[in-house]
């Protein structure tokens, strides 16, 4: 039984989870930023390229990030000629982001490498061990929303 008390194990997790994320972040964002991209751009376009079009309002929701910056990210992406603004032919308040053939290509060229680093990444675990943290991050993360 280890001698530390069950508080300052939660603070270790914490610690050594935040280190773990800050590590495996800035290795995928050195990848990504090798086929001239930010992450922020990645997300976007791998979104578009595995749902669809998508409206430009929900993007931030479904990557994670501040609506704020979507349309710096989606007007970069547009000078890029990797994806264009069509308006809904629905309702003229909502304009999606469509990837362009150019935007298709890049991600379908780079996404393998990509996912290659990826594996290299978390190559340090067995598919026994990445499950089972799968599972308990998850556990984790639910827990903590409902608080």
């Amino acid at each position: 039984m280890s001698s530390i008390n069950n508080e300052d194990l939660s603070l270790k997790l914490f610690v050594v989870l935040s280190r773990a994320v800050q590590s495996v972040t800035k290795r995928v964002e050195e990848d990504i930023k090798r086929y001239g991209l930010n992450p922020t751009e990645f997300a976007v376009l791998e979104l578009l390229f595995n749902k669809g079009d998508q409206p430009i309002q929900k993007i931030g929701e479904k990557i994670l990030l501040a609506s704020s910056s979507i349309t710096y990210v989606v007007d970069k992406l547009e000078k890029k000629q990797l994806l264009v603004r069509k308006p809904c032919p629905k309702d003229r308040r909502v304009t999606f982001a469509s990837i362009t053939s150019e935007g298709a290509e890049l991600l379908s060229n780079i996404f393998p490498q990509h996912k290659e680093a990826i594996q290299q990444i978390f190559g340090g675990l067995d598919p026994n061990e990445k499950e089972k943290m799968i599972e308990q991050l998850k556990k984790l993360g639910y827990h903590a929303q409902g608080l």
